[in-house]
C-alpha cells in the first residue's frame, strides 16, 4: 500500500490522568469528557476544557454521533459531529465535539430508576440507553416487597433527536431469571442465568404494545400527570407496555449467555452451554440450526486468556477466531454439491512470530546435567510472542493485530498493519512503551494516527500518541538522542511529555 511507503511512526506526545481516557475520530477525552484534545496535530491541542463539575454532573457513558451524508437537517450544529452522553442524574446530553457546548438536552425519569448505559441499535439512526437493573434495597427484600420490573429502555432517532419510546422489562412477562437485555438491529435480546438467549422483534413489539407516541418538547397528560416529554421534573413517559410475552423470534443456550448473528447466509455462533466446552464455538444456520459442516472450532488452547471468536465487522460474513499465537480468518461457503448446506473453510491465518521459542521438555546445562521440565509453556506464556488485540479500520480496510512478547523484566508490543483481504503485512510500528500483559490496553489506529491507552492499578491512566512520518532513513546521533530524551510542558493544567 503507496500510503505506508517511506513512513514511519512517531511517539509524539504522552499524557497520564487519574480518570479514564476515551477516544473517539481524533479525540481524546479526559477528566469525564471534560477535556478535549485533538490527536491530530504532532502537539496537543486542548479543543476545550471546562471547570471541573460535581459528582451529580458526572457523566456515566457517552457516543459519538456523526453527520449522516446527504440529508437535510434542522439545525446548523446537526452537520457537525457531536457527543451524546449520559449523566448520573438521568440526563442526556447532546454536546458539540469541538467545544462542549450543550446543544439538547432531555430528562429521562426521576429516580425510579438509574440509566447507565448507551448503545446503538443501529448505528447513527437509532440509539438505545439502559437503566441499571433495578434492585430493592435489602430492608425492602426482606419485608417482602416484590420488584417486578427489572430493566427500562428508552429509544431514540438521532439527527434530529427524536423520542420513539420507552419500555419495562418485566419479570411477570418474561420470567424471573432474566440477568440482561438490549436492543440491537431492531431485535429485543433477552439473557437468562441459565444461558438462555431469546430473540424479539422490537419493531413488532412497539407496533403491538404502544399505548400512545409522545414528541419531545410537547405537554402530555400521562396517567394524571401534566408536563413536557424529557423535561424535568417528568422526564419520559413509559409508552411501550408490554401485556403479553411477544412472539418468539428465536432462542438458544450457551455458556454465559454468548451469542452472535451475522454472516451470509446468516448463522449464529454459541458455546455448548457446559463449562468443559469454554472455548469450543459451534457455527449453525440461524435458518433451522444446521451445524455448518466444520462449524465446531476449537484451538485447544492451553493459556491462561481464553481464544474468541466474531464476525468480521467488514460485513464481508467472514468470521475472526482470534488465539494466542494463531488468528483464523473463516469464510462460510456453499458445500459442493449441496447447496442447503453451508462449510467453514479458512480464507486466511496469521501465525505469531515464535520461530526463537525453545518448549523442549528436556535441556542440557551447559555442563552436562540433563535437565526435564515438569510443565510445558502455556500458549500465550509472556515470553512467547502472543496476540491481545484485533481490530478492522474500515476507512482504509486494513486489520491491526497487536503482539506482545515479554523480554526480561518489559513486555515488548507491536502494531501491524494488514491487508483485509488476504492477511499480507503491510506494516509493522513497535510502541515504545513498555506493555504490562496484566494491565488493561486499548490500541487505536485512525488513518496516521496510532493510540495507546493503558489503565494502571489505582486507576491510573496513560495516553500515548504516535503520529506518521516521513522516514527518510536516515538516523544520526541527534536524532537517536531525541527519540529517549523526554520534555515535559504544561497546556491548561495538564502535563504533556514530547519525545
Amino acid at each position: 500500500m503507496q500510503f505506508f511507503h517511506n513512513t514511519k511512526f512517531k511517539n509524539v506526545w504522552t499524557t497520564h490522568s487519574a480518570s479514564p481516557i476515551a477516544y473517539e475520530r481524533g479525540r481524546i477525552y479526559l477528566d469525564n469528557y471534560g477535556c478535549c484534545i485533538s490527536s491530530i496535530a504532532q502537539e496537543p491541542r486542548i479543543l476545550y476544557q471546562k471547570p471541573k463539575c460535581s459528582k451529580s454532573e458526572k457523566i456515566e457513558d457517552a457516543l459519538l454521533l456523526e453527520c449522516p451524508l446527504g440529508e437535510m437537517l434542522p439545525n446548523p450544529s446537526d452537520y457537525k459531529p457531536s457527543l451524546i452522553v449520559l449523566t448520573v442524574q438521568n440526563w442526556l446530553l447532546r454536546l458539540s465535539a469541538d467545544c462542549g457546548e450543550i446543544l439538547e438536552k432531555v430528562y429521562l425519569a426521576g429516580s425510579c430508576c438509574k440509566f447507565r448505559y448507551l448503545s446503538w441499535d443501529t448505528p447513527q439512526e437509532v440509539m438505545v440507553v439502559k437503566s441499571a437493573q433495578n434492585k430493592l434495597p435489602a430492608a425492602a427484600r426482606q419485608a417482602g416487597i416484590q420488584q417486578s420490573v427489572l430493566f427500562h429502555l428508552a429509544v431514540f432517532q438521532v439527527l434530529p433527536l427524536s423520542f420513539i419510546g420507552m419500555l419495562e422489562i418485566n419479570k411477570k412477562i418474561f420470567g424471573n431469571n432474566v440477568t440482561d437485555v438490549a436492543i440491537s438491529n431492531g431485535i429485543l435480546i433477552v439473557m437468562y442465568s441459565m444461558g438462555l438467549v431469546r430473540l424479539y422483534n422490537f419493531q413488532a413489539i412497539s407496533e403491538q404494545f404502544m399505548e400512545q407516541p409522545f414528541d419531545l418538547g410537547c405537554e402530555f397528560n400521562w396517567n394524571g400527570e401534566v408536563g413536557v416529554v424529557g423535561k424535568y421534573p417528568f422526564g419520559l413517559p413509559c409508552n411501550i407496555k408490554i401485556t403479553d410475552i411477544p412472539p418468539l423470534l428465536f432462542e438458544a443456550s450457551s455458556l454465559e449467555n454468548a451469542f452472535q448473528i451475522g454472516g451470509f447466509p446468516w448463522h449464529y455462533i454459541i458455546t455448548p452451554n457446559k463449562k468443559k466446552h469454554r472455548g469450543v464455538f459451534y457455527i449453525c444456520s440461524l435458518k433451522d440450526n444446521a451445524l455448518a459442516k466444520n462449524g465446531i472450532q476449537d484451538m485447544k488452547c492451553c493459556s491462561l486468556e481464553p481464544d474468541w471468536i466474531y464476525f468480521h465487522p467488514d460485513m464481508s460474513g467472514r468470521i475472526i477466531h482470534v488465539g494466542p499465537n494463531l488468528i483464523k480468518v473463516l469464510k462460510l461457503k456453499e458445500v459442493e454439491n449441496n447447496t442447503d448446506q453451508t462449510e467453514i473453510a479458512e480464507d486466511f491465518i496469521i501465525m505469531a512470530n515464535r520461530e526463537n521459542c525453545v518448549n523442549s521438555s528436556v535441556t542440557v546445562t551447559s555442563s552436562g546435567r540433563v535437565v526435564k521440565k515438569r510443565l510445558n509453556l502455556l500458549d500465550d506464556d509472556p515470553e512467547q510472542e502472543t496476540f491481545k488485540i484485533v481490530d478492522y479500520e474500515d476507512e482504509l480496510d486494513l486489520l491491526s493485530t497487536v503482539a506482545v512478547t515479554e523480554i526480561g523484566a518489559d513486555g515488548r508490543a507491536h502494531l501491524d498493519l494488514r491487508c483485509n483481504e488476504h492477511g499480507i503485512l503491510l506494516k509493522s510500528i513497535p510502541l515504545l512503551e513498555s506493555w504490562d500483559v496484566t494491565y488493561s490496553h486499548e490500541v487505536y489506529f485512525d488513518r496516521d494516527i496510532v493510540l495507546h491507552i493503558e489503565q494502571k492499578p489505582n486507576r491510573r491512566f496513560s495516553c500515548y500518541v504516535y503520529q506518521m512520518v516521513c522516514d527518510t532513513g536516515k538516523e544520526d546521533e541527534c536524532s537517536r538522542h531525541e527519540r529517549t530524551e523526554r520534555v515535559s510542558c504544561k497546556k491548561g493544567g495538564r502535563i504533556f511529555e514530547y519525545t
